[in-house]
């Protein structure tokens, strides 16, 4: 009986130190791997188009990876917020999917993610250009990488986070902003084999900044230019360095009368449909007709271009593989 008893109080002894062994935090971490696609947005429902098309390129190409969009304007989501409460509005445009009535901000897509147990992310931005937007998302990634623990590294709430490049590239020594040019001229071949159907040249409207230099939206149109011979690339910005009236002189320069007017954004949203396109006095088409310019408008975003939003996901893979972070 004695014995019986023993071996009985050993056995308890056994499961008592399995299970704290357990307890004490030996269980095996599964790392999981999203992308959140980080993008300004737009309230226009046509221009959604395209950001819709970069998305489904990204899936497509990670067919096994969570895939999150966020959008960065804090208007434009309040706006999408608004319309999601109004029952109204949701049958009168039932295209409209879900995620993006609801879409949120960047940080709290990221939060969902990591309380749905993903720690590695790449955040890939629809940005055409490093500016101040793109810069803020650099900081964002260096507040996650730098959260940690007290006890153990394992139980950071990120493993790894990454950040893709926007189109034009940006700055470092592992990927050439140049050859993202280069490989971003490639792709706007059909804009360039339509303006030399139209005996025309391009001039192309993009955003701009006010603080910060347009010299890659220059070199652009000069590979632009190398690239398609036939064709007179020019561009200019809304806002900042080069404008209408510097795309005027250069137009006068290459000796150009007709050009194809076209929004250099991921989506043609307000700018493309007021500033570029409308009617207006102080509208880019009013005062290139006004010079004496005829003027055909192409009111498409970049993002409805498959090739162009192929160059997303191609950043994405850069930033995972650069990153170790493996998309499936």
């Amino acid at each position: 009986m004695k014995l019986k008893t023993f071996f009985f109080a050993v056995a308890m002894m056994l499961v008592f130190a399995s299970t704290n062994s357990y307890a004490s935090g030996d269980y095996h971490v599964e790392h999981k791997s999203a992308v959140v696609l980080a993008m300004f947005g737009t309230t226009v429902e046509p221009a959604l188009q395209s950001l819709l098309n970069i998305r489904t390129k990204i899936e497509k190409k990670f067919s096994n990876t969570e895939v999150r969009v966020a959008f960065t304007s804090n208007i434009i989501r309040k706006k999408w917020q608004h319309r999601a409460e109004d029952p109204g509005y949701i049958k009168a445009h039932p295209e409209i999917p879900k995620d993006i009535l609801h879409v949120k901000t960047l940080l709290a897509t990221i939060a969902d993610l990591q309380n749905d147990g993903y720690d590695n992310i790449v955040i890939q931005p629809t940005h055409i250009s490093m500016g101040e937007e793109f810069l803020d998302l650099h900081t964002y990634v260096n507040a996650l990488m730098n959260m940690g623990t007290f006890k153990k590294p394992k139980y950071k709430p990120f493993q790894k986070v990454a950040l893709g490049r926007p189109a034009m590239g940006t700055y470092g020594m592992n990927f050439p902003y140049v050859e993202d040019i280069a490989t971003l001229a490639e792709a706007m071949a059909p804009d360039a084999k339509f303006a030399a159907k139209e005996k025309a040249g391009i001039v192309y409207m993009g955003h701009g900044n006010d603080y910060f230099p347009g010299g890659a939206y220059l070199e652009f149109a000069a590979e632009m230019r190398k690239t398609y011979p036939d064709v007179v690339t020019t561009i200019g910005t809304v806002e900042g360095y080069p404008g209408v009236e510097d795309v005027m002189e250069s137009l006068r320069l290459y000796g150009v009368k007709k050009v194809v007017l076209k929004p250099f954004m991921v989506v043609a949203g307000d700018h493309a449909m007021n500033d570029m396109a409308s009617d207006e006095e102080d509208s880019w088409k009013t005062i290139l007709e006004k010079n004496g310019f005829e003027v055909v408008i192409v009111t498409t975003g970049l993002g409805e271009n498959d090739d162009f939003a192929k160059i997303y996901a191609n950043h994405a893979v850069d930033a995972a593989k650069e990153a170790g972070i493996e998309l499936k």
